[in-house]
């Protein structure tokens, strides 16, 4: 019998009604695009109490602003997608931590039933993903990491996947290697809501050299079994992935937004590659 999670089941039903046409949406916001008073000061009007609570347990302020800045890019520009106001938007979390937009009885004001996100920051780098249709998990990774902490990542991975790293040279080109899958994996496990819960060697990306992903292998469980994949480097040495459930339905594009979302400016527009996975049933 497969198991299905609870936040699994929450998708499985919204995606039926879900906007085929709606785009997938990203916002890269570095920590220094909000200045720390505005922070504090929309954080004290937007966030709920416990989010605020959790601000106000940090013990350094680089990660308390780190949290303030991602924890008001979610509420703006989840605000901006649903047509509600920032204070208003009711977010709850599933037993593993993954949180939600509550649904709204008669839908969103600007339209639909359904909007999913997922969260990423690191390093003074924050990472949105919006979507309305299935499910979205996005990953923010700068490439500045040290070696001890390269090689321990690697040891998660499958054997074929470390032995793809290993063919790399030591040092910088080793370590993108190592990252690029690392955002991949974490992407696809928070898509299903999952996180560090789902062991990284029971699933398997075959990436190209350059750049993309060739093929997957998903865990037996994996409800979707086809996937979209997006790697970016929207930024130098700042390494992006996107993971979103594919199906028969004509691809979205993928929205790139820079900079915290005060309006509704351009993006840049990405197609997202052909999906990979398991054969659908």
């Amino acid at each position: 019998m497969t198991l299905t999670t609870l936040e699994e089941s929450y998708d499985l039903e919204a995606a039926a009604s879900a906007d085929a046409a709606a785009p997938v949406k990203l916002w890269l916001c570095p920590n220094d695009d909000l200045a720390p008073d505005l922070a504090s000061v929309l954080a004290a009007h937007w966030l709920d109490e416990e989010e605020q609570e959790t601000a106000g347990r940090f013990l350094f302020e680089r990660d308390r602003r780190q949290y303030l800045v991602a924890h008001t890019l979610v509420r703006r520009a989840l605000a901006l997608e649903a047509g509600l106001v920032e204070a208003e938007l009711a977010i709850w979390r599933s037993p593993r931590g993954r949180p939600f937009l509550q649904p709204m009885p008669g839908g969103l004001p600007r339209g639909g039933a359904h909007l999913d996100f997922n969260l990423s920051h690191a390093s003074g780098y924050n990472l949105l993903g919006i979507v309305r249709r299935h499910r979205i998990g996005v990953d923010v990774e700068p490439l500045e990491r040290d070696a001890q902490a390269i090689e321990t990542i690697t040891t998660t991975f499958a054997p074929e996947e470390q032995r793809w790293i290993a063919r790399a040279a030591p040092g910088r080109s080793r370590t993108r290697r190592v990252l690029r899958m690392w955002t991949l994996k974490e992407a696809y496990s928070k898509a299903r809501g999952l996180g560090l819960g789902l062991p990284f060697d029971e699933f398997v990306f075959t990436l190209a050299d350059d750049g993309g992903v060739t093929g997957f292998r998903p865990p037996e469980n994996d409800p979707f079994a086809r996937w979209r994949f997006v790697e970016l480097e929207p930024m130098p040495d700042v390494l992006v992935a996107v993971a979103v459930p594919a199906d028969d339905r004509p691809p979205p594009v993928l929205q790139l937004h820079y900079g915290f979302p005060w309006g509704r400016a351009t993006p840049q527009h990405i197609t997202l590659p052909d999906p990979v996975g398991a054969a659908e049933p």
